[in-house]
């Protein structure tokens, strides 16, 4: 844990713990931990909201903090335990945003086209005004921003988004649903353990010229907006597999492609909310097969040892059987899921 809490979003669940003035007469203790929501915090001291009452707590005082994940809702695994709509509160951190803003509780989020999560709202929770306003408001916020309103609508796998009272009144309205999208969880020891073995792996919390490149050969990028994106996050590991290091033969790489510098496997973890995201998986065509993506998955997973953090998500489109086969075998389980409510162009 870290004594910094100037980065704990205000109304996130935290655990801070703290100096007593004076010790505890019944037990001894100098320290005690304070856990709830993060309400109020300024230069000398912050707040938090406890199960007893509020507690507020001067930071020359703080010995540690982090933010927790939200409560369990149901009884289980932990990574299974929390709701559909707490799930997706987990996730907008974990996936940038060149810029965001609130609508009630609701979370929206552009940049300049890349990516669908990029460009969505997360519709959970109450927007604070009447639906059909709220969603005028939504398609308002984007139109100014040259992009068509989205919602990342969410609920058991398999919903039927018309059966939602959002999802009805986005129908009605001509959004056409697409992509829809499987939320996997997992343990992070689940995930590590799983691990097949392979090369040495690559991992930094800097967006590398390298790393980025590769990207680039991914999927349709946008200068400027895609760095923001990868870079958002509260907290950020950049994964990777690259030619050396003995990989030329466990490969069967040619002398020329050995030599090389760029990634030919790639990944990415945003850890908030007390939980870590993994996205932008990628692995080079012609080395795929080869268990590259599950090394770099069980390796950044077992990463989070040392970031504290115990639980993962993703996002697999719900169609990807390659992607959804290699998931189950690291241990992740579906969890939810959600589909992409469009608005009609102009």
């Amino acid at each position: 844990m870290s004594t910094d809490v100037s980065n704990l979003p205000l109304g996130s669940r935290v655990v801070v713990r703290w100096r007593l003035e004076v010790p505890d007469p019944a037990t001894g203790a100098t320290l005690t931990d304070a856990v709830g929501t993060l309400v109020r915090r300024d230069a000398a001291t912050v707040s938090v909201e406890t199960s007893r009452g509020e507690v507020t707590i001067a930071r020359d005082r703080i010995t540690a903090a982090k933010e927790l994940p939200p409560k369990p809702s149901r009884r289980g695994a932990a990574h299974l335990a929390l709701s559909v709509e707490d799930l997706q509160r987990v996730m907008i951190p974990s996936w940038g945003a060149v810029e965001r803003a609130t609508l009630g509780d609701w979370a929206l989020r552009a940049s300049a086209g890349y990516t669908q999560r990029g460009n969505s709202v997360v519709p959970v929770g109450s927007p604070a005004r009447p639906l059909l306003n709220a969603v005028t408001e939504v398609e308002t916020w984007y139109a100014a921003r040259g992009l068509p309103a989205k919602f990342a609508l969410a609920g058991p796998q398999g919903f039927d988004p018309a059966g939602d009272p959002l999802g009805a009144v986005l129908l009605t309205r001509g959004y056409t649903a697409g992509s829809r999208t499987l939320a996997l969880t997992a343990a992070r020891e689940t995930v590590a353990a799983a691990d097949p073995g392979g090369p040495a792996l690559t991992v930094s919390r800097e967006l590398g010229p390298e790393w980025l490149e590769a990207h680039r050969g991914t999927r349709a990028t946008v200068p400027g907006a895609t760095e923001a994106v990868l870079l958002d996050s509260p907290r950020v590991l950049f994964g990777s597999i690259t030619p050396g290091g003995g990989l030329s033969q466990q490969l069967g790489l040619r002398a020329a492609d050995a030599a090389g510098t760029a990634p030919i496997a790639l990944a990415r973890l945003g850890i908030g909310a007390g939980w870590a995201g993994l996205g932008a998986v990628w692995t080079d065509p012609a080395y795929r097969g080869r268990g590259l993506a599950a090394h770099l998955t069980a390796g950044l997973a077992a990463r989070l040892r040392q970031e504290d953090i115990a639980l993962l998500h993703l996002q697999v489109e719900h169609d990807n059987d390659a992607a959804l086969r290699l998931y189950r075998r690291l241990g992740f389980d579906v969890h939810s899921s959600y589909v992409y409510l469009t608005a009609p162009l102009p």
